[in-house]
This record gives C-alpha cells, structure tokens and sequence, in this order.
C-alpha cells in the first residue's frame, strides 16, 4: 500500500526548491487536494509558520493546498484526516524529537503504510529508515529514540558526498562514516546523491533520478544501482 516519494534534498543546484521533483509529486499527488506539512526539522531561524508560507508557495505550482499540523490541537486526527502528506528537511535529531515528543510517529507510520502518499526531503527521508543513526545532521538535542518510522528495512543516507579526489581533507569520507556504523549496525543503507530519490509503490521500490546510489551491507563492499533500478535485495 506504500506510496512515497522518498528524496536526498528538495532543492538541486540551478533550480528552484522542489521543481526538479514536480512532474513526480503531480502523479504522487493526483487525488489529493490538501497536504499535510510536518516542518518540525525546521531550518535555522525559521518559525513553523515561515516554513510553512513557503512550502505552500511551491505546492500552488501544482494546485495543491497544504496545511501545516502544528496548527492542529490534535495532532493524531490531523494525521488520520490527511489525504496527503510532506515533511521537509532541516535537522533529523530536532525532527525525531519533536515527533515522539508530539506523539506522532506511530500515526505517521499506520498513514503511510495504509497508502496516504507521503513526500520526504532531506531529514524527512532519513525518518522513513529503520533509525536515524545514519543523518549527516549534528546531534542538537537528544531524541528518545533513534528508531523510527521503519517504512522500509534499510537506512538512508541524504545529501551523500563521493570522495574528492582533488581534495586535501583527510577526514573521514562520507563512506568511511558508513563503514563505521555496519561495524555495530547491521541494515544496508543507500547513499541517495542530490537529485536522486526512491518511488515506492506497494511492494516495489526503485531509484529514480539521474544520477546512481551507492549501496552499503554490512560485510559487503559497497555496490552502485543505476536509476531505475528495482530495490527488491533489501525490501
């Protein structure tokens, strides 16, 4: 029953915040008139409201009206009256927070799985994975948990940078971090690069975008899947 679009970032360099994804949202949203907006992984200085006004601004391009659920007093009606839901990205420990502290993941997971179509950028993806413990985000406050919503058995990792080779940083890459978590972690997780996303259709999930992700399982050497590519070895 999964419908989802599921993206490394909402922006890509040379476009305007979700235009790179709209031809995908028109057909994820088709029946759905009003979304639902979760912005508690809100960006640095902006209010709920501010995040909001903007986000609503970019689904009018689509005719689509969203409504945020922090306008709502009861938070699990407003995610069981949702026809369709987003959450944008900022800070995943912040968001993680707020939706147990909120008590909200439980009915966003029942939502999604049931078929509400769900859109998650950025922090809003990492959330879809069986826990947080793969975010590139710093850990401003502790969440009660770092599980969360389990939609699909592997982790994600948005916004994933390859090695430079012109660099001379010569900390841990992107990939090294990876590596560290499989040493005490084992669920695979998809380094999704900006510009890439996963379309999730009941019990199908590929990579859609230009560009490949990069695989890693524990005790593998990490592998590339080409867009298109069906993810049925981890589903």
């Amino acid at each position: 029953m999964r419908n989802c679009i599921i993206a490394s970032t909402s922006t890509i360099y040379g476009s305007e915040p979700l235009e790179y994804l709209q031809e995908a949202l028109v057909e994820l949203y088709a029946d759905v008139d009003q979304i639902l907006f979760i912005p508690y992984a809100r960006p640095g200085g902006i209010s709920h409201d501010e995040y909001t006004i903007g986000v609503n601004n970019l689904f009018k391009k689509i005719n689509k009206k969203v409504v945020s659920i922090h306008m709502f007093s009861d938070t699990n009606e407003a995610i069981k009256n949702a026809k369709g839901i987003f959450t944008g990205g900022g800070n995943t420990f912040l968001l993680v927070d707020q939706l147990y502290r909120n008590n909200v993941l439980e009915p966003l997971k029942e939502a999604i799985l049931s078929g509400v179509p769900y859109l998650g950028t950025s922090a809003g993806s990492n959330i879809c994975g069986l826990t947080m413990q793969t975010t590139n985000d710093m850990p401003i406050v502790y969440p009660p948990s770092f599980k969360t919503l389990g939609i699909f058995p592997f982790n994600i990792n948005a916004h994933y940078l390859d090695p430079d080779p012109n660099s001379t940083h010569k900390g841990e890459t992107r990939e090294t971090r990876i590596k560290e978590f499989h040493n005490l972690n084992p669920q695979p997780v998809i380094g999704l690069r900006e510009g890439s996303w996963l379309r999730i259709k009941g019990e199908d999930i590929a990579l859609e975008g230009k560009l490949s992700a990069r695989v890693f399982e524990q005790k593998k050497e990490p592998y590339e899947i080409d867009p298109e590519s069906k993810l049925s070895q981890l589903n």
